[in-house]
Parts: C-alpha cells; sequence; structure tokens
C-alpha cells in the first residue's frame, strides 16, 4: 500500500511539474498557443483548465503525503528488547561514569553480602 502511495505521489508531482512549466507567468500559458477565435477551447477556458490543474494536482500531492503517513511501516521487531545505556564511557584509557549510572543504586553486589 506505501508503494503505491509514494508512486501516485511521484505521478502527480511530475504531472504538476508539467503543469506548471506550461503555464507562463503573466498568466498567457497555453492560451497564446491557441491565439485564434477558432481554437477548440478559446482562451479563457485555456487557463481556467490549467489553473483547476494546478490546484487539483497540488490538492492531491498534499492528501497523498498526509495518507502516506499513515500507511507508512513501521520499525516494529516482536520479542526484541530495549538495549540498556553504557553506564560508563571510555576515553583515552579513562573511565568516566555516565550520570545515569551515578544515579542509579548500585545492586551488583547483593548477592555477596549475604555471605
Amino acid at each position: 500500500m506505501y508503494t503505491l502511495v509514494i508512486i501516485l505521489s511521484i505521478i502527480a508531482a511530475l504531472l504538476l511539474i508539467v503543469v506548471v512549466l506550461v503555464q507562463k507567468s503573466k498568466g498567457g500559458g497555453l492560451s497564446s498557443s491557441f491565439g485564434g477565435g477558432n481554437s477548440v477551447m478559446g482562451v479563457r477556458r485555456t487557463t481556467d483548465f490549467i489553473e483547476k490543474a494546478t490546484w487539483t494536482l497540488a490538492g492531491i500531492i498534499c492528501v497523498l503525503a498526509i495518507v502516506s503517513a499513515f500507511v507508512m511501516p513501521r520499525n516494529v521487531q516482536q520479542g526484541s528488547r530495549v538495549k540498556a545505556e553504557p553506564t560508563s564511557l571510555q576515553v583515552n584509557g579513562t573511565e568516566y561514569a555516565s550520570p545515569a549510572a551515578e544515579a542509579a543504586p548500585a545492586t551488583e553486589n547483593l548477592g555477596d553480602t549475604a555471605q
């Protein structure tokens, strides 16, 4: 499902690139090619179509981005434990205790005190 959403996003992005490149910055765009009055769509209809296509594709990309966040695969491993953080750090042969190790009570030698 995630792969399908990503593929649709890429297709929509490529179409949006094409539609934006067809437009001219001053609003001429594709309608300047159909300058004659006997064109199929006319000047105003062409610019309306391109504008609607731009907004529609932008909306589709936004929706697909939200959908992709929900269908993204999670990295959950069954039965794995979280590793404990190291209690000390060794730099150039000198061992330094981490703040977590200093705050934690020493419970390692509790069994040895019963002797």
